[in-house]
């Protein structure tokens, strides 16, 4: 990580994988671990990247085995993972809920020139009319490579992708998937 980064410690964390971040060339660059502190953003191996995207879960509980570092100038501390190991549960255990359906919307230039603002915002309005803002996260991602259908969501239920959708068929997907 350079000069300009001291090691800090080596470290255990145990959480819930929500998710890759930084994927170029399919490959992710980080996954984000929630710990009841906050949420983290990890920087993978490249010799893991590929490997653990096929067998990650979002939802799942994991433990990463990695080294903090810090940067000396702005007090920014850094994780990188060496291992990644599920945890087995045990079914009971108090599991924390599922995990919500998850809309992702693209907020790059060329969506948000489309229409990307406006299908938020009648996304969002459509959600709260029919009382499903709280069961549904929407994360505002960047480019899905899919420009020449832009604006661009994607409703994710359990392992189920749904593209092209308008916010009223959205909105009957979530409230036929959660009830």
């Amino acid at each position: 990580m350079g000069d300009k980064y001291l090691s800090l410690s080596e470290l255990n964390l145990e959480g819930q994988f929500l998710g890759f971040a930084g994927i170029k060339s399919g490959k992710a660059k980080y996954l984000q671990l929630a710990i009841p502190s906050g949420n983290l953003h990890i920087k993978l191996p490249k010799e893991l990247r590929s490997s653990l995207q096929c067998s990650l879960v979002p939802g799942e509980q994991i433990r990463v085995c990695g080294v903090s570092k810090v940067n000396t100038h702005t007090g920014e501390i850094k994780i990188k993972a060496h291992q990644i190991t599920p945890i087995d549960t045990c079914p009971n255990q108090d599991l924390s809920p599922q995990p919500q359906a998850k809309i992702m919307v693209c907020q790059k230039s060329g969506c948000v020139k489309r229409g990307g603002k406006g299908l938020l915002s009648e996304l969002e309005k459509t959600l709260c009319d029919r009382g499903l803002r709280d069961k549904v996260k929407i994360e505002h991602t960047g480019c899905q490579k899919r420009c020449s259908s832009a604006p661009n969501c994607v409703l994710l239920l359990g392992k189920k992708q749904y593209k092209k959708l308008h916010p009223e068929a959205i909105a009957s997907l979530l409230e036929n998937h959660l009830t």
